[in-house]
């Protein structure tokens, strides 16, 4: 039986500055950062509240293919590469603090039906969810 989502794969453009953006702005925690052979180095992050999920920070290439890792690329040059979503007790004080930092948010905080949610890029061009969520009713509004 399966217990749990333990590790995700995040598309990056290059994992030491990624790395560096996820421990040193996003406050995750380095996991594991080893070199396998000549063109292969493994490197994931995790939130220190979930330590049962890594994020490996991946370069396109194996076991894509060669056309699959350049979409990959073209897709983090574009900014159009999806992440994954943050949760956060408080959406504008995350923004301001990120914003701070230097982080690019493509939308500012704003009600969604979920909670309070705002959308930033890391340095990658990946697009990651930040989400104060409220209590949420599915049907709710609906005629």
């Amino acid at each position: 039986m399966i217990n749990n989502i333990s590790l995700f794969t995040l598309y990056v453009t290059d994992q030491e500055a990624s790395k560096r953006f996820y421990v040193d702005v996003l406050g995750f925690e380095e996991r594991i950062d080893v070199t396998m052979g000549p063109d292969f180095r493994w490197v994931t992050v995790g939130h220190p509240s979930q330590p049962e999920l890594d994020v490996t920070l991946m370069i396109p290439g194996p076991p894509l293919d060669d056309g699959m890792a350049d979409a990959v690329r073209r897709a983090l040059a574009g900014g159009g590469m999806g992440g994954f979503g943050l949760t956060t007790d408080d959406c504008q004080k995350t923004y301001e603090e990120l914003t701070a930092k230097g982080v690019q948010f493509v939308q500012a905080p704003s009600e969604r039906p979920y909670g309070v949610e705002a959308v930033m890029r890391d340095n990658s061009g990946n697009w990651l969810v930040i989400v104060e969520p409220h209590e949420f009713t599915p049907d709710a509004g609906q005629a």
